[in-house]
């Protein structure tokens, strides 16, 4: 394993999200503030408590899990597409670096900011909420493994993407939509039965269920799918990142 080119690679990265490190911390923290504005005060005025959790508690879970997904697939799309953007990747490609100390330094940076994006929301709810934390390794846990996935997935749409709407197109049109739908601000115990089965088909509700059981003690599916779902996504990308590299598709092509 060549560790110095891992280190240089998520250094890089690193340097590039310190460059812009003001707006970085700023935007989620303002993103929090409005969220707990608009559904804390808003529609916590009209529900007390959901499951014995005040509104405005029950929604930091959910809060956390939408910035680090999207900002997990961000940074990591964007990360990997600009060198093929202007041709650096080449370079990268016919130095002595195998595919997993690449993926390594890109993912790794990508989901070291994601994770400290999500501990400046966790802190900034704190402002609004009070927060009891029932499992906190539990919390770190999932909230590592998310990063981690999620900067797998981000790292195949880069590689996927022609341009820079591509890198937008499925954040926006996929997982954002997903995580709203998921479980992210009610509990799907709350919905129609019709309907909590078809929430079920939805990947994320067994990430969010998972993440909101180490804060409350509460979870709308077993935790153990919790851990398998996101055990089985991880493996599909990586699985999927090998592809890309063994046959050189988006890459060499």
């Amino acid at each position: 394993m060549n560790w110095s080119a891992v280190w240089s690679i998520y250094r890089f990265e690193m340097d590039r999200f310190f460059r812009t490190f003001a707006q970085s911390f700023i935007s989620p923290v303002i993103s929090t503030s409005l969220y707990f504005v608009v559904f804390g005060a808003a529609i916590g005025s009209r529900i007390d408590q959901v499951d014995g959790v005040s509104y405005g508690a029950f929604i930091v879970p959910g809060l956390i899990m939408l910035t680090v997904m999207t900002q997990s697939i961000s940074n990591a799309s964007f990360g990997i597409y600009f060198p093929k953007f202007i041709g650096t990747i080449y370079e990268l490609l016919s130095a002595p670096v195998n595919f997993l100390e690449i993926v390594m330094g890109y993912v790794g940076a990508a989901a070291t900011k994601s994770l400290f994006i999500g501990l400046v929301i966790l802190a900034t709810s704190t402002f609004f909420v009070d927060i009891t934390i029932q499992h906190p390794l539990a919390m770190i846990a999932f909230m590592v493994l998310t990063c981690l996935s999620f900067a797998l997935m981000g790292f195949i749409i880069g590689i996927w993407a022609g341009n820079f709407e591509q890198l937008q197109l499925v954040p926006l049109l996929v997982v954002t939509p997903l995580v709203f739908l998921g479980g992210s601000f009610y509990s799907i115990s709350m919905l129609p039965p019709f309907w909590q089965t078809v929430t079920l088909f939805n990947p994320v509700v067994y990430l969010i269920s998972g993440f909101r059981w180490s804060f409350f003690g509460l979870a709308d599916v077993p935790i153990a799918l919790s851990l398998a779902a996101i055990a089985g996504f991880t493996l599909l990308c990586l699985g999927i990142i090998w592809w890309i590299f063994r046959t050189g598709w988006r890459i060499r092509q």
